[in-house]
């Protein structure tokens, strides 16, 4: 029994560390016009964009706790909004880089998918995926925000157990597609709407107050982050 259970951990490990073949050009090239297709038009975007709140939020989360803050918890809004809540000094860098883990959250992890693929390992990448939503489960605490990462993580549990090898290739594709490119729009988003007299305490804004610089160069670094990671990212996805 010991034997068998080795044997398959063993099985298991190689599948999950093993690389896998890129799909055909024309695969790639599909992926990407969905992920246009899903952020593009707004009535889409309005649904899609959960997604992006889910890593930007994520981020948030991650960075709090590598720099020693207690996170407390996560709420994420039928509006596409999210909160992530953390204990620690109010000030100081752990605050600055929690803080400015949000917007550059989910084009970076985008970056880090494409880097994946282009070295081939599409079910590491999906496990990881599958990982890091399970984790951010238990820090959700709100009922939307549950049903949201329950669906969204479902979603590639069943992509990486049960669908075949060009299936999983096609839905990772789909999904850093989709990071990098929805990755861009949050900023420019949150820009006009500050042009407009709203969100005064954007990230960007508590960044400003943290370090006294202008919240216009902390939208720069967004913005530099966002389409620097689309551009690298996709070169990677590409094969260029």
């Amino acid at each position: 029994m010991d034997s068998t259970a080795t044997t398959s951990l063993a099985s298991l490990w190689d599948e999950v560390s093993g690389t896998q073949p890129e799909p055909d050009l024309w695969v790639v090239a599909a992926t990407l016009a969905v992920a246009l297709a899903v952020v593009i038009p707004h009535g889409l975007w309005r649904i899609s964009r959960n997604a992006i709140t889910i890593a930007h939020e994520g981020g948030h989360g991650l960075v709090a706790l590598l720099t020693g803050r207690t996170l407390t918890g996560i709420r994420l809004h039928s509006d596409t909004s999210g909160l992530t809540v953390s204990r620690g000094k109010p000030h100081g860098i752990g605050m600055i880089l929690t803080a400015a883990s949000g917007y550059t959250a989910p084009p970076l992890l985008g970056l880090g998918g494409a880097a994946l693929l282009g070295a081939g390992r599409i079910t590491l990448l999906l496990w990881l995926a599958t990982a890091l939503l399970l984790a951010m489960l238990v820090m959700i605490r709100n009922a939307y925000g549950a049903l949201t990462m329950i669906v969204t993580g479902g979603l590639f549990v069943v992509v990486s157990w049960l669908a075949g090898p060009q299936v999983q290739a096609a839905f990772a594709y789909a999904v850093v597609w989709f990071l990098l490119v929805g990755g861009v729009r949050p900023a420019f988003e949150l820009q006009a709407k500050r042009a407009r007299g709203g969100a005064g305490d954007s990230d960007a804004d508590q960044l400003s107050r943290l370090t006294h610089v202008p919240a216009g160069l902390w939208f720069f670094l967004f913005h530099a982050v966002s389409l620097c990671s689309l551009i690298g990212g996709g070169r990677w996805l590409l094969g260029v």
